[in-house]
């Protein structure tokens, strides 16, 4: 079925910008995620720009690869996993983590349309907790058998990869296939 609001994702520039403009409306990124396509703004531009580039980063989950160091540092009980009770939590440190000392990519409207996408059962969230504390997650949403992992943090060492292990053996448990 053909996209309610962009071209065809094979028809993006040679970067990959497939539109330019448009509401963040849930009707609007559901429809952009389903065909390939994500908005990502760019700070000197005003509209927020559409992309769908070729390649992209995509993992088949029977594919995510765990070193026997993570692996036993997640058996050790160090650190609590849940899902989806932090979410607003989650996509705020995602913007403010570690290595975004210069800005981030997450507008205020950026969270709220994903915050109600989560609202909406779309987007969710995987929180690594330590102590009582919030110290990793991963946030993104899920459309069919894919799940798109929009972006992690981390307070603490390997809680970001904790996180995406606990997302990936929640996904399988699942029957997705892809991330």
């Amino acid at each position: 079925m053909p996209s309610r609001y962009f071209p065809p994702a094979n028809r993006a520039s040679p970067e990959g910008l497939v539109a330019v403009g448009g509401r963040l409306s849930t009707d609007r990124l559901l429809d952009a995620y389903r065909h390939g396509i994500f908005p990502w703004p760019n700070t000197s531009y005003e509209p927020m720009l559409w992309w769908s580039p070729d390649p992209r980063a995509v993992l088949p989950l029977d594919g995510v690869y765990v070193s026997q160091r993570l692996r036993r540092r997640l058996r050790s009980g160090e650190f609590s996993m849940r899902c989806d009770t932090a979410f607003a939590e989650v996509i705020s440190a995602c913007g403010v983590g570690p290595g975004r000392q210069g800005g981030t990519w997450l507008t205020p409207a950026m969270i709220a349309a994903y915050t109600e996408l989560h609202r909406l059962g779309h987007a969710h969230s995987v929180e690594t907790w330590k102590d009582g504390e919030l110290v990793g997650g991963v946030y993104g949403l899920a459309i069919g058998g894919l799940f798109a992992a929009e972006s992690m943090f981390y307070r603490a060492r390997d809680a970001s990869k904790a996180a995406l292990v606990r997302l990936v053996e929640h996904l399988s448990a699942r029957g997705y296939r892809l991330l």
